[in-house]
């Protein structure tokens, strides 16, 4: 069974200029998200839970734009286009399970600016990268593993209709409209799982929130309370966007809407979203902007860098004493060190734990 995606019934031109405009966004999309995953997997100072999260983010939102942009340009550039059951069912899984992955660690991510606000002295021990990790991957599973519950009922409906979708992609609101089915079951599905997935974490934004207000607003200082909020504003914008654009377009009565306006805000929660979540944090983050350009100065000084490096390894070589100055004892330490440095390609600790050692073994010595 295939189904015919319309996309946007327009003039050739028009067509070719919106073809043009999303992949672009595609495009910015994928690499503004890559830039920021990349950065955060190589730069040390970025390895904290707040920039794991938006790391987390950054991979769902390629997931998403990859799931939906490439069909989505095919269609409008070629004025409609046809797609499997099957893999009608399976962009929608993918897209519903991200969506559902990123109301929960949206949640997450404000339980983090909760405790790092409100109890600054246990975030260490209670954000600790084992705990990041178990939220995060319950983020995944929870995500996919409920919305699963009403694709398999979704994927068994019936379709005797005409098949032809006035939407971009595949989508729930067309779906069970075309299907002779009946749909209340779904219907309810749908209401119930919307618990877990949107109000509770809302509720928990909101909550952590409040607090986190609350909390600011008893600094004393101005400077203190501006810096606090200013830790939290990319994410709140974030989370506006994302809930603004979902309530928009699946809250909000679409009767006297016209259908080209629906397809324009699905766009934009799937493929414009994902690209306002980068700029955010890259734009309004000074530890993002520190690490895009200490890459981009080591990527400058790069063969100077390792110049720098031959030259730490040659004073090494001329520092070791030799093996007539030394007993057997001290050529064991300086052997130790060596191979600690080829480990590890770190002169400064490797100096300072040969010095440390031939120092304790001189003592014992006296």
């Amino acid at each position: 069974m295939e189904f015919l995606l319309l996309g946007f019934q327009v003039s050739q031109g028009l067509r070719i200029l919106l073809f043009s405009l999303l992949l672009v966004v595609y495009l910015g999309t994928i690499c503004g998200n890559l830039l920021i995953i990349t950065l955060v997997s190589t730069s040390k100072i970025l390895h904290t839970p707040m920039y794991f999260f938006i790391s987390q983010l950054s991979i769902s939102d390629l997931i998403v734009t990859t799931d939906i942009a490439p069909k989505t340009l095919h269609i409008i550039l070629n004025n409609g286009g046809t797609i499997t059951l099957i893999d009608c069912i399976t962009q929608f899984y993918i897209l519903c399970g991200c969506g559902a992955f990123q109301c929960l660690l949206l949640a997450v991510m404000s339980y983090d600016r909760y405790v790092a606000i409100c109890n600054p002295l246990h975030y260490s021990t209670i954000m600790t990268s084992g705990h990041c990790g178990i939220l995060s991957m319950s983020c995944w599973f929870l995500g996919f593993s409920i919305i699963l519950i009403f694709i398999i009922k979704t994927a068994k409906l019936n379709f005797c209709g005409p098949n032809v979708i006035e939407h971009l992609f595949c989508d729930i609101v067309p779906l069970l409209e075309l299907s002779c089915s009946i749909t209340f079951i779904i219907h309810i599905e749908i209401f119930v799982i919307g618990i877990p997935i949107v109000f509770i974490p809302t509720s928990i934004i909101v909550l952590s929130y409040t607090y986190i207000v609350y909390t600011v607003l008893r600094i004393p200082s101005s400077t203190g309370r501006q810096k606090a909020f200013s830790t939290c504003s990319s994410h709140l914008i974030v989370v506006s966007i994302f809930y603004g654009t979902i309530f928009s377009v699946y809250v909000v009565p679409t009767k006297g809407q016209s259908s080209s306006m629906g397809k324009f805000l699905s766009l934009t929660y799937t493929v414009f979203t994902p690209l306002t979540n980068p700029i955010i944090y890259s734009l309004r983050n000074k530890d993002i902007r520190r690490a895009l350009q200490g890459k981009q100065h080591r990527h400058r000084m790069g063969r100077n860098r390792i110049t720098h490096d031959d030259v730490e390894e040659d004073l090494l070589q001329d520092s070791a004493p030799g093996s007539d100055e030394l007993g057997s004892a001290e050529e064991m330490i300086w052997a130790k060190t060596r191979a600690s440095y080829s480990k590890s390609k770190n002169w400064m600790l490797s100096r300072r734990a040969g010095c440390f050692m031939m120092k304790h073994s001189a003592r014992r010595e006296i």
